[in-house]
């Protein structure tokens, strides 16, 4: 690997650090694969949020409908107040299940399987090394010895 000059820092590495460069032996086949599948994790990670911005915008959207039926209540409309809270206050999204009960099902199945199966294949392919791909990437795209195109972050 390149080192920095004195004048640019001293004698960092020009690399990556261990964590992301590649095993010996490991084929260009096996780190895009594995780049794919760190990146359907990522997609993953993306809709659990999603799922979880879902689960908290329907629980504000309850407790603000909750207030909704007592001002609704209050300006002498019980009975528009009474049919909403009867039918929709605290209502199942879906059946038998609250968000958090839709939240929690997906952590603990899909979720956790696919999180396993992820580190499982890094783990038997690469010495389990995370981000292979991208970390080579990285080093293909960027400007070496330019500021703000370093290899790692500074000491």
């Amino acid at each position: 690997m390149e080192q920095n000059s004195p004048a640019d820092g001293g004698d960092r590495q020009d690399g990556p650090d261990a964590a992301h460069t590649r095993p010996s032996g490991l084929d260009d086949a096996t780190v895009e694969a594995l780049g794919k599948l760190s990146e359907a994790l990522e997609t993953v990670e993306h809709a659990r949020g999603l799922l979880y911005g879902f689960h908290r915008l329907t629980g504000s959207a309850d407790l603000a409908l909750g207030e909704a039926v007592d001002q609704l209540r209050d300006a002498g409309h019980a009975d528009v107040a009474d049919r909403i809270e009867h039918d929709l206050v605290g209502r199942n999204v879906i059946s038998g299940r609250w968000t958090f009960q839709i939240v929690e099902e997906y952590d603990d199945g899909y979720y956790a399987l696919f999180r396993r199966l992820e580190r499982e294949a890094r783990d038997q392919l690469a010495e389990g090394k995370r981000h292979l791909f991208e970390a080579e990437m990285k080093e293909d795209r960027r400007t070496h010895g330019e500021p703000g195109h370093e290899a790692l972050p500074s000491a």
